[in-house]
């Protein structure tokens, strides 16, 4: 196949994720071995095998490997996906910690980390004792996926020119997104009417870390410099914003089936939203009185539920949301009508963008 017909052949998104998976599995196969030899416990790599591959979109990978080919790069090499996957073991480390600071029960329809390992331990443990261990148990398996995220990526056999501009973008990634958990934990509990607030948490917390920062670390592999990261930017910032306020409204009225999470979770905490930013700020007293009164109560139920969903539609917040949701994807969209890109990356950047405005899961 010629370089022209590479650069305009429709990228096979599915065949890159099962690429990444290929290189995960391969990795930790190798690190299970390693456990094996040294006497090591095994329980890390399996259950951060079996979370690993109990479900997710490998979205961040994707993103990656579209930033390279949008930069030029041709085919999908070895240290690219070797990158690429150590997105998926960076995001496994944020999701496993994630889970812990919100005392999540489910993900992906399954037990969380340290739920899983608590209930594996139970036996001759009194239940708080469980549960002590496996919230340390999880602490540590989330650091061993962030140290062999980090392994990966220095071992993918990048120059090391390249090396170095991929870890600038990779280093600005993971401190985003610290400062937008730190953000969120500061809001939780404490919802206010402040929409730019929620946004801000927004936009730190995942529309950087969620399709711009691996956009532009796909982008740097490929050489590309700052001007043509920033024209990737203006497409990643509003997709991003739109992938988190449909996670937003998935919290609240996703089935638990096709979400593989609870749907009262967010509302149990008091996440401050900007679908609940936008029934605070247009709310009577009635509805904000209910809203203060349900939100952030650990003991809500479906009934309770009902009530804050319904203050959202009367107010008006949970149709806001969607607009907000399809106007971010349209600015997406938008951002890609000029010549930067090669037609393959464009094409799979306009399916992703109109894919994040209709998900279900």
């Amino acid at each position: 196949m010629s370089t022209l017909d590479i650069a305009t052949a429709p990228l096979d998104l599915p065949a890159v994720r099962s690429q990444v998976d290929v290189v995960l599995s391969a990795f930790l196969e190798g690190k299970a071995r390693a456990a094996a030899a040294d006497g090591h416990p095994a329980v890390v790599t399996e259950f951060l095998g079996t979370f690993l591959f109990s479900g997710g979109k490998r979205l961040r990978p994707l993103l990656c490997v579209i930033g390279w080919h949008a930069a030029g790069g041709h085919g999908t090499p070895a240290p690219t996906l070797r990158v690429a996957a150590s997105l998926e073991l960076f995001h496994a480390f944020a999701l496993v910690h994630d889970d812990l600071m919100d005392e999540s029960a489910t993900r992906r329809g399954r037990p969380t980390v340290h739920r899983a390992f608590a209930d594996r331990h139970r036996a001759g443990r009194s239940e708080a004792a469980a549960d002590r261990l496996g919230s340390n148990a999880a602490l540590l398996i989330g650091d061993v996926a962030l140290v062999w995220s980090d392994e990966l990526l220095h071992t993918a056999g990048l120059r090391p020119g390249r090396l170095a501009d991929v870890l600038r973008v990779v280093d600005a990634m993971r401190t985003e997104v610290m400062y937008g958990q730190c953000l969120d934990l500061l809001a939780t509990g404490r919802p206010t009417a402040s929409t730019a607030h929620a946004l801000a948490i927004v936009r730190c917390k995942t529309a950087k870390y969620t399709v711009e920062r691996p956009l532009h670390i796909g982008a740097a592999m490929a050489g590309a410099g700052p001007a043509f990261r920033a024209r990737l930017s203006e497409y990643a910032l509003p997709l991003g914003d739109a992938f988190q306020l449909r996670d937003d409204l998935l919290g609240v009225y996703g089935d638990p089936a096709v979400t593989g999470k609870p749907r009262l979770d967010d509302l149990r905490d008091g996440k401050h939203t900007t679908l609940v930013a936008l029934a605070l700020e247009r709310a009577d007293r009635a509805q904000r009185r209910a809203l203060h009164t349900l939100l952030g109560n650990p003991d809500l139920d479906e009934t309770g539920a009902d009530r804050i969903r319904a203050v959202f539609a009367e107010t008006g917040a949970h149709a806001t949301v969607e607009r907000l949701i399809r106007s971010r994807c349209e600015q997406a969209e938008e951002a890609l009508d000029h010549e930067s890109f090669p037609p393959a990356a464009l094409g799979a950047l306009r399916r992703l963008a109109r894919g994040v405005a209709a998900r279900t899961a």
